[in-house]
């Protein structure tokens, strides 16, 4: 494996080497200050980062009223991190109820929000039906029948759109592809005609619109049109079965920069996308349906750090590690996706010497490494900063080894702010003793 390195104001102009100090600030303030106040591991977040990125969604459909950005908020699901996006006037994309409490709780609108997920529960079901939730993304017939018996139990109409799977490779990772017929996710599009027939018909039931995502850290546009183009000619079969769909769900994906990637911006996604539709509205004679798209990854995965302090540094007949206390019950993407995350030094090392490291965390597992073959110039204690680490970071986080989950700070106009404590032994204990 070749040695992967990143300039870190690469992936985000706020994260900057100070030229006189060396050290790595992140909105000019000091990581390695970060990092001695609050403990190691710690993600750290720019509130900055996360505005800008909402922003450029926004921005790319400017004056479009009909157009809402819903983020997905299994991304990065802090509070707080929510709270900036409801204010930034963001929807959001929910795959449970636990989320749409946390969105309930940082202010969010229930009817902004859109339910996914292929295994919704009957609970959760009653439960955003209840909250008001403004739409649920329907992933199969069973799914519809079950949303149409909680309605009409509850005597409370649901807004539905059914989740198609067009079988477009979106040429990412398999783990996180969800277009192809062999994916989990989604409707085939021969079936969606009598599944849209069925909620037509059921007096509990709004058609409200169709859904289709097709994956995630997509770094090519194509397979986008390439969905879209069968999603509007289901609309046409539709439509001569008189279902008028008014809203399409385009989903999310747009990647991001770890390393070398060069994905496209919202800028030059959204407008071909909208405009598409558009043409499509025109040539048929109908009104522009509405549209909306769920960005995650794109919103908060530059804007986050995670640093971890060297804790020895190892080596195995010239193979190097640098042993750290962050591991992949911290950041599972490595592990799991064998992602690569560009790794830097948080402070600059005169004393030490270039060597390549395998970067692997404490647990009791030889899938525990979070960057391997680095060259870095550390000895131990020094502070290391695993860059995009924003997203898919702390929310699939565990206690595996009974390791408590890493503390999270945001960094906002100069202010630092907890925004999530370290959690400590005391708190995983806390279940199984008040039994």
């Amino acid at each position: 494996m070749q040695n992967n390195s990143v300039n870190p104001s690469d992936l985000n102009p706020h994260l900057q080497f100070d030229t006189a100090s060396g050290e790595l600030q992140f909105e000019s303030t000091e990581l390695s200050g970060l990092a001695q106040e609050f403990g190691t591991p710690l993600y750290v977040y720019s509130a900055s980062s996360i505005k800008a990125a909402y922003r450029a969604y926004a921005s790319a459909c400017q004056g479009l009223a009909h157009v809402t950005i819903c983020y997905a908020v299994k991304a990065n699901s802090n509070i707080h991190i929510l709270k900036l996006l409801a204010q930034e006037g963001a929807g959001f994309d929910i795959v449970s109820a636990g989320e749409l409490a946390r969105v309930i709780a940082a202010g969010g609108a229930p009817e902004k929000a859109v339910f996914a997920g292929v295994g919704k529960s009957m609970q959760e079901i009653e439960y955003a039906l209840g909250q008001g939730v403004g739409c649920f993304n329907v992933e199969s017939e069973a799914e519809m029948e079950r949303v149409a018996l909680v309605a009409e139990k509850l005597q409370r109409k649901a807004n539905v759109s059914l989740r198609v799977n067009p079988d477009v490779d979106a040429k990412t990772h398999p783990y996180i592809s969800t277009g192809l017929k062999e994916n989990k996710f989604g409707v085939s599009m021969n079936a969606a005609k009598r599944v849209y027939q069925f909620a037509n018909s059921h007096p509990w039931l709004n058609v409200h619109g169709i859904d289709c995502h097709i994956g995630s850290q997509l770094t090519d546009a194509s397979p986008y049109f390439d969905a879209l183009d069968r999603v509007l000619a289901l609309l046409d079969q539709l439509a001569a079965d008189g279902i008028e769909i008014n809203h399409l769900d385009l989903g999310g994906g747009i990647g991001i920069r770890y390393l070398d990637e060069t994905p496209p911006t919202p800028a030059e996604v959204l407008p071909k996308l909208i405009g598409k539709v558009q043409s499509w509205a025109q040539a048929k004679g109908r009104g522009m349906p509405t549209l909306s798209f769920e960005p995650g990854r794109s919103i908060v995965g530059n804007a986050g750090v995670l640093l971890t302090q060297v804790e020895f540094l190892k080596e195995n007949e010239g193979k190097h590690f640098a042993i750290v206390d962050a591991a992949m019950n911290d950041l599972m993407r490595p592990a799991m996706y064998k992602a690569l995350h560009g790794v830097v030094a948080v402070q600059n090392n005169p004393h030490a010497t270039a060597q390549e490291y395998d970067v692997v965390g404490p647990v009791c597992e030889s899938g525990d490494w979070l960057a391997k073959n680095r060259t870095l110039t550390i000895e131990q204690g020094d502070y290391l900063a695993i860059l995009s680490a924003g997203a898919y970071g702390q929310t699939m986080a565990s206690n595996y080894n009974s390791r408590g989950r890493a503390a999270e700070v945001l960094l906002e106009n100069g202010k630092v702010t907890l925004i999530r404590r370290r959690e400590t032994i005391e708190d995983q204990l806390r279940p199984e003793l008040d039994v």
